[in-house]
């Protein structure tokens, strides 16, 4: 469940202080109803008035004002050290929770395919591509042999089939995650998280991973995680934060049913707790992910507005901000947001649309910019902040990645 600043309680109300001038006009009053009572039912005039009965008619108003102002000190008092025992318990539960939201997890390595990159060219010439605005979403015959729509492909070989480019590319996806895995022990747990967007079926999707998978010569075990997306993340900081195992997420959309304004990425991921920090060094540090609660631009803004406070971060340190798989209706909004917080927006540098480059991703959406953000800051960016969606997200999320601080390597 995401952390909930705003669920934390309020501060205690304070008892009102006892007003002395009230109660300094209550002893007056006792005072006259005493010696207001002697003179009425009395037998003998004031002047005549024996000590004893003068006694009676102050000392018992006196004492009963005692007796009430001692009860409403103690009333006082009782709510005074009530108040403060809700507020210090209110304040060890918001440290507690600002703890829990300022969780991260290390991006140990990164694997990213998209149609800026050919099987020989390196990862540096594809992010380069991207950077500089360049477009590959272009009109072009579909995998599943349509007219023309405009997407783009990933690089196919001239004899090359697609069921030959989906094994070639997981195969390539596991073994530069398999480069980073060979120094872990083999007995490090791996959690799984598969994200696959395609129109090929179940039964061969699965044939085609579990032969890309001995492919690689990967040793660790897997299991699956519950979840998609940055839900899945934001659930695994909560539960699982001090845990041995490491988490792989592997994203693909590849010939996809709806071709028109798609983008066919591959995408691998590999993330760690810190206990991994004295085994593998880190390229960056993922933060807590922010989703809006609703499609609106004042959640949006406070989502982008929690994001950046996880950290904590100033919306001016961030060098370059990255959109993926959001709707074309809500790039009003996110501009809005931009402006308000305000973060660097000077096209191309420092915001990089990796929908108007590419097309829309699908499931791979933040897998993508988290990818393309973590080899960015791999060449000694600075910070890095984006903001995603995909085809059945509820709400765009937004999320900080940070450089690894030289003091930490």
């Amino acid at each position: 469940m995401p952390v909930r600043l705003d669920k934390v309680p309020p501060l205690a109300l304070r008892p009102a202080q006892p007003g002395f001038l009230r109660w300094f006009g209550l002893l007056l009053l006792c005072l006259l109803v005493g010696v207001g009572g002697g003179v009425v039912f009395g037998d003998d005039p004031l002047p005549q008035w024996p000590v004893d009965f003068w006694e009676l008619a102050v000392g018992i108003p006196i004492f009963g004002w005692c007796v009430l102002s001692f009860l409403r000190m103690a009333v006082y008092f009782g709510q005074q050290g009530a108040a403060e025992g809700w507020d210090a318990a209110r304040e060890e539960d918001l440290i507690r929770k600002i703890r829990q939201g300022r969780r991260s997890q290390q991006l140990l390595s990164v694997s990213l395919h998209t149609a800026f990159r050919n099987p020989d060219d390196q990862s540096d010439e594809q992010l380069n591509k991207l950077g500089s605005g360049i477009q590959s979403l272009k009109a072009q015959p579909t995998r599943l042999g349509e007219a023309p729509l405009r997407h783009s492909r990933l690089y196919c070989g001239t004899d090359e089939s697609s069921n030959d480019l989906l094994l070639r590319v997981m195969t390539q996806v596991l073994s530069d995650l398999a480069q980073t895995l060979a120094q872990v022990p083999g007995d490090r747990p791996l959690a799984l998280l598969l994200e696959i967007e395609s129109s090929f079926s179940e039964d061969f999707l699965c044939r085609v991973w579990q032969q890309a998978w001995a492919e690689s010569g990967i040793r660790q075990i897997t299991v699956p995680v519950e979840g998609c997306g940055l839900a899945a993340v934001d659930r695994w900081l909560d539960q699982r934060i001090n845990d041995q195992a490491m988490l792989m997420v592997v994203a693909l959309q590849l010939a996809p049913e709806q071709t028109e304004g798609t983008a066919e990425v591959a995408v691998g991921l590999l993330l760690g707790n810190r206990l991994m920090q004295s085994i593998l060094a880190p390229i960056a540090y993922l933060h807590r992910p922010e989703q809006e609660r609703k499609p609106t631009d004042a959640d949006l803004l406070c989502a982008t507005r929690q994001a950046l406070d996880w950290v904590p971060l100033q919306a001016q340190a961030v060098k370059r901000v990255w959109l993926t798989g959001i709707d074309p209706q809500r790039h009003a909004a996110i501009a809005t947001v931009l402006m308000d917080v305000p973060m660097p927006v000077q096209l191309p540098k420092a915001l990089c649309n990796l929908d108007a480059l590419l097309g829309q991703p699908g499931k791979a959406s933040p897998w993508l910019a988290i990818a393309a953000a973590a080899q960015t800051i791999e060449r000694g960016a600075g910070p890095q902040f984006i903001f995603s969606g995909g085809t059945a997200a509820d709400g765009l999320w937004s999320t900080v990645l940070m450089p690894v601080s030289p003091l930490s390597k």
